[in-house]
């Protein structure tokens, strides 16, 4: 008998029909493409048989676009509109840009956002990530002989923030690419080694790439990779270690020839060039030529020894190795507990690395799969099962969050609703109520870090909900719900329980954290918890003092003759003092003022009780409430 051909409701494709899935790791200096083809990963290379596509662009003033290899060619001579390194600029605002004046081409804020001037008009760090994305579609649908893509996982590194996750989305729509997952870099990288190897146990992912760093400690059983906790800075990478090489070779100008000018765009681009030429030159060599060459003829050659490059760059890869240090702490584990340490990205060939991490952690880096090609690896497989390729295959990816995310509730204090270090997606609910009676609206101000003050932590997003029934302070219920899906990606809603009436937000914040911020959150948040607690405890006394003083007022106001004269100047004294100490940075003396006003004041809440309960008990007799309780 013949055989029905079932599929998924909306799908013409047959069941078992192969889908053309990628994984794309967007990098700072290098991207690649790579898809699992006849059951084995392959990178994917051009018609040339490269397979890194160097992440540049130009701008020609035609209108037309140069990427890869060929607009890296160009660098030199047409610096103002060759565009590199977009990844560091992603999501982020001028103000967050460290070094901009180094930049070999024009960055400006325009209308809130950070664009960047070309021969083709400004352009944004998204258009630019995009057309290094179409670059690598297009390579990747030659491979399939033309055929469409079905979808693509992007990675990112594990510290992009929403602003810059969702620039990364948006430029992929950019590039008519269907984005199946964002995936983490380290995760991307953790899932191709492990799979590859059938490593089991605890390992550490460190991931140094041009733009960023991320090291994340992640589990492997069975198949499953969890993700323990993530660390790094999303503002340090090799263009760091280029830059300390750049201002090197200036010094080492300025001595010889003394004052040199500023440097025009070309001249930066190509003393970056040949800074990055001579650290990549000491991979291999104990020491490598410098030559810099300036517009008005001006030309030596410095030699770059690798002492000299150790020292200049020490502090670089200290704060690697620290942030690694962090990591451990934050999932109590021990080195001693550390089976592997995998190194990723093209930055980590640097001998100085695998050195200073073998000396700190007394492990020997793994570096099986090229530290190049093992993101895009992960990111293949992932895609690949997204799309049900992998039938067979049985295993899962469990992520995690990388900052604490929270609200501002009153006296701006920080309510933490998901912790960081959570694995994702993840929802989760708490209950808020209303401050003053009568209260029908409330502002929702959701924020990200690990401090305990607002002040201290970035805004992500406000908004309002709006339409509660007015009651007394306190009897409302505002039910505040946080969803985090597997991209990273935040909304809020809140919804008042007794009427429903609710508002939510997609959070979408204009820029991303600024560079040093995210790290700091992290430190502030251990270094300064003690700091944190008194300022908490400080916030939540004067809250207390103000609601208290508000229901105080309100009461004389409605039942003051219930007092005699001199009740009313003792209440009021009491009143005074506290209304004296609300703004005061004396925690003890709010409290201690707080309980005198509130003893002082128990025979009065007695009258008013007692004349409520007459004031309903009034024109009622005991037959009229015994009738009710028979109904």
């Amino acid at each position: 008998m013949a055989l029905f051909q079932i599929a998924e409701p909306g799908e013409s494709a047959a069941p078992h029909e192969h889908r053309l899935a990628v994984g794309i790791d967007l990098g700072t200096t290098n991207s690649l493409v790579a898809s699992v083809i006849s059951a084995s990963t392959e990178v994917i290379a051009d018609e040339k048989g490269r397979k890194l596509l160097p992440s540049v662009v130009r701008y020609l003033a035609d209108g037309s676009v140069v990427t890869g290899a060929d607009a890296l060619a160009a660098a030199e001579s047409d610096a103002a509109n060759t565009i590199s390194s977009a990844k560091r600029l992603i999501g982020r605002r001028l103000a967050d840009i460290e070094h901009a004046e180094h930049l070999p081409y024009e960055i400006e804020d325009a209308e809130g956002m950070l664009r960047i001037r070309t021969a083709a008009g400004p352009k944004t760090p998204v258009e630019v990530s995009a057309e290094i994305l179409k670059t690598l579609r297009d390579r990747a649908e030659a491979r399939f002989g033309g055929e469409p893509l079905s979808g693509a996982v992007i990675t990112v590194p594990a510290y992009f923030d929403d602003a810059q996750r969702q620039a990364t989305k948006d430029a992929a729509r950019l590039a008519n690419l269907t984005v199946l997952r964002l995936l983490n870099e380290p995760t991307a990288a953790a899932l191709a080694y492990g799979l590859d190897n059938g490593a089991e146990g605890l390992y550490l992912i460190y991931d140094l790439g041009g733009g960023t760093f991320d090291v994340s400690l992640l589990k492997l059983t069975k198949g499953v990779f969890e993700v323990l906790a993530t660390g790094g800075d999303s503002a340090l990478g090799g263009d760091d270690f280029d830059h300390r090489v750049f201002c090197w070779a200036l010094e080492e100008v300025r001595k010889e020839f003394g004052s040199i000018g500023i440097l025009s765009q070309e001249e930066k681009r190509r003393l970056l060039n040949a800074a990055r030429a001579a650290k990549e030159a000491l991979t291999d060599a104990e020491e490598a030529p410098l030559t810099v060459t300036l517009a008005d003829g001006k030309t030596t050659t410095l030699t770059l020894t690798r002492k000299t490059f150790e020292d200049l760059t020490c502090h670089l890869v200290r704060k690697t190795i620290d942030a690694v240090g962090r990591v451990l702490h934050d999932a109590d584990v021990k080195t001693d507990d550390i089976r592997g340490i995998v190194l990723v990205g093209g930055a980590t060939r640097m001998p100085i690395i695998s050195q200073c991490v073998e000396r700190a952690f007394g492990l020997k880096p793994l570096n099986d799969i090229d530290p190049d090609q093992v993101v895009a690896v992960g990111a293949a497989m992932q895609a690949n099962k997204l799309v049900g390729n992998a039938s067979g295959d049985d295993w899962l990816l469990l992520d995690v969050t990388p900052l604490s995310l929270g609200l501002e509730t009153m006296g701006g204090l920080v309510e933490k609703v998901i912790p960081r270090n959570s694995p994702i997606p993840i929802a989760r609910a708490q209950d808020f109520t209303t401050f003053r009676d009568g209260q029908t609206a409330m502002a929702i101000h959701v924020v990200q870090g690990e401090r305990e003050v607002v002040d201290a932590c970035r805004s992500l997003a406000r908004f309002e909900l709006r339409g509660i029934p007015p009651m007394a302070a306190g009897a409302a219920r505002i039910r505040v719900t946080f969803e985090v899906d597997a991209d990273g990606l935040l909304s809020v809603s809140a919804r008042e329980q007794e009427t429903g009436v609710e508002a939510s937000v997609t959070v979408k914040p204009s820029y991303g954290l600024s560079d040093e911020e995210i790290v700091r959150m992290l430190r502030d948040g251990t270094g300064s918890a003690a700091a944190d607690m008194a300022a908490r405890e400080l916030r939540e006394q004067q809250v207390e003092a103000r609601r208290l003083l508000e229901s105080t007022h309100s009461a004389l106001k409605a039942d003051g003759d219930l007092l005699s004269p001199e009740e009313r100047a003792k209440i009021d004294g009491f009143v005074e003092t506290l209304s004296g100490l609300v703004t005061s940075d004396d925690a003890d003396a709010i409290r201690n003022a707080i309980e005198t006003l509130s003893k002082e004041t128990e025979s009065f809440a007695a009258r008013r009780m007692n004349r409520s309960i007459l004031a309903a008990l009034a024109g009622h007799s005991v037959d009229d409430f015994a009738s009710e309780g028979k109904e």
